[in-house]
């Protein structure tokens, strides 16, 4: 099915850089007072990141060959495998916060309970694979580290790259492939992932041979980097080159659970998921179970294919999370909820009377809105279709939202 990515990548082709183009052989020092990469978030504090070092070799095989990424709770570095010859791994480095865990932490917990799954779906593929974990000791506590598949790109980067909608074909097959996956941590798994974005689903790798150029572009074109001092440098992150020789860029896969959860139901906070595919038992705070992940797609396929948010305008002049619009916007697009959803928790009494009706108008008045409205790329046959699909999944009780392998067999995707 790689075809269906190549009119989307094609124009994101170029040939690999040459070694006139990686002349220099100097790294470029950074001036210390102006923050760069992690140092830029907003609680950054650098004993909560181990000083990853270009060319050292940690738990004996993994030699550092770059700088692909950060975040608020890791960085990640291409590698070298010294036991494996041409192998190429990501070691993923969390922070160390010893009053709590971190999303890494959670991340290979989940992956641990998913090597002890005993099945042959189709689903478990489509999850990017960990090939390896250790731990290191900083100077300010244990890091936990994994050591992932090499991707290209996350859909979010794909996407900055080349800015416009899915077309139905891609979509329908990012939608199959993520359902799939979707399919088996929810029914043989016992695993939510809560977190489902584009910066959530990677691309496969396809050109194998960028790995060992991305590692010959650093070494002999170092990256930009501060010297913090004898035991800190910050590097700047490389991006991958682009896919070379009739290849692309690879299918979608789902990445990241450093917010999933095991279990067939959790009980309510702390919160989960992006403010804006926050499915409503999540908001009221009750208990909740995979079917916050099938709300969660719902928002998603609208991002891909439409190409914004459907819960979009949910924020107050601050840019907080404001519940009333959210739920009211709800409201809007779905209908008001029965009387048995709005008994599951004390806090609905906010927002509606006790047949579901709304009565918060002075928070936040019912918008004049609608999915047919909203929904503008489709006529006929082809916008009904598309409109089930998405109505099937939003759902105000959870029960009655469709699994991820009732969507699959869906009019929609056939």
């Amino acid at each position: 099915m790689a075809f269906m990515l190549r009119a989307f990548t094609n124009s994101l082709r170029r040939t690999r850089p040459s070694p006139r183009e990686l002349s220099s052989s100097v790294a470029h020092c950074l001036p210390t007072e102006t923050p760069i990469e992690e140092e830029t978030l907003p609680y950054y504090q650098p004993s909560h990141y181990y000083p990853v070092k270009i060319g050292d070799v940690y738990h004996t095989r993994y030699e550092v060959a770059g700088k692909l990424g950060y975040g608020a709770y890791s960085t990640s570095w291409l590698c070298r495998d010294l036991q494996v010859n041409n192998k190429y791994t990501v070691l993923k480095v969390s922070t160390s916060l010893p009053d709590s865990p971190t999303a890494t932490d959670r991340e290979w917990r989940v992956y641990e309970h998913l090597t002890r799954v005993d099945s042959s779906h189709p689903g478990q593929s489509l999850i990017r694979e960990l090939y390896d974990s250790f731990d290191l000791q900083g100077p300010g506590g244990t890091h936990r580290c994994l050591v992932l598949q090499p991707m290209t790109m996350t859909l979010l980067e794909m996407l900055r790259l080349n800015p416009r909608p899915f077309d139905l074909p891609l979509l329908k097959m990012t939608v199959k492939r993520l359902l799939l996956a979707l399919d088996f941590l929810h029914s043989e798994a016992d695993v939510i992932h809560t977190d489902l974005k584009t910066d959530n689903l990677m691309l496969s790798l396809e050109d194998s041979t960028m790995l060992a150029d991305f590692a010959t572009a650093e070494s002999i074109d170092p990256s930009p980097r501060k010297m913090i001092d004898q035991s800190r440098i910050i590097y700047t992150s490389r991006k991958f080159r682009r896919p070379t020789g009739g290849k692309n860029y690879g299918l979608p896969m789902l990445c990241d659970f450093g917010e999933a959860r095991i279990g067939k139901t959790q009980e309510s906070g702390p919160f989960v998921q992006p403010h804006i595919y926050r499915a409503p038992e999540v908001i009221f705070e009750m208990p909740w179970g995979s079917a916050i992940d099938i709300w969660n797609l719902a928002g998603l396929i609208w991002d891909l294919f439409e190409g914004q948010h459907l819960f979009g305008d949910i924020f107050d002049p601050r840019g907080g999370h404001d519940p009333f619009k959210h739920l009211a916007l709800m409201v809007a697009l779905i209908g008001p909820p029965p009387s048995e959803f709005v008994r599951r928790s004390e806090t609905t009494e906010q927002c509606f009377d006790p047949s579901g009706g709304w009565i918060a108008h002075d928070e936040a008045p019912v918008p004049a809105v609608s999915l047919d409205v909203l929904e503008k790329r489709l006529t006929g046959d082809e916008k009904e279709l598309f409109l089930a699909f998405i109505t099937s999944m939003l759902k105000w009780m959870p029960e009655e939202r469709k699994t991820a392998k009732q969507l699959l067999e869906h009019p929609f995707l056939l």
